[in-house]
């Protein structure tokens, strides 16, 4: 833990998060969802750092990233947003900076970025199904219906939960990690320099 705390690591750390919180507030919804899942690029600080120090500053990113976006933009979710976020971004770069850091090379990259795409992907979507869309349910005291018929406005297939899940959070997920991951291969090299 010690070599992870490094002078330099921290303020490393602090900045990649500062600017995951603002990367965050830029978000925008995509055609595969409803208006209410909004795609931002806040984990491609997190990547970048994740890539360039390990598994552990990836996961101090996404604390610092989560803590400054509140302070920046209040909860509208009673914090459950917030912790969704938390918990898939974490899942997608703490195991990309883990598989990366077997053996740094491009082809690893690539692989540890599919894999972690694919965990992140799996986490969002049992966590919708089991607990996001009810406690939305529950928290705004709407039918679960309303929510399945704005996917069904999208794919006229979805007729409850799970098709929801299979049709809308799924591939925004999956979008949401090709961006990031591309970005990151693209940025990586050029951007690793000034964290070393």
């Amino acid at each position: 833990m010690k070599k992870y705390l490094s002078v330099k690591n921290i303020c490393s750390i602090a900045v990649l998060g500062a600017l995951g919180a603002v990367l965050m507030l830029f978000d925008f919804p995509i055609a595969v969802a409803p208006n209410f899942y909004k795609l931002d690029l806040g984990d491609l600080p997190c990547l970048i750092g994740a890539f360039s120090m390990g598994p552990v500053p990836a996961l101090l990113i996404q604390i610092i990233k989560i803590l400054i976006k509140l302070l920046l933009k209040p909860t509208s979710t009673a914090f459950v947003g917030e912790l969704a976020a938390f918990i898939f971004s974490s899942v997608y770069c703490v195991s990309a900076a883990y598989i990366y850091s077997l053996k740094k090379d491009k082809k690893q990259a690539v692989k540890a970025l599919i894999i972690a795409s694919i965990l992140m992907i799996i986490t969002a979507a049992a966590a919708n199904y089991l607990f996001i869309i009810p406690f939305y349910v529950r928290l705004y005291n709407i039918p679960l219906d309303v929510i399945i018929n704005m996917g069904k406005a999208i794919f006229p297939v979805i007729n409850g939960k799970l098709m929801f899940v299979l049709l809308c959070v799924i591939p925004f997920n999956g979008i949401k990690a090709l961006i990031v991951g591309i970005l990151t291969m693209l940025l990586y090299k050029r951007v690793s320099p000034l964290l070393k």
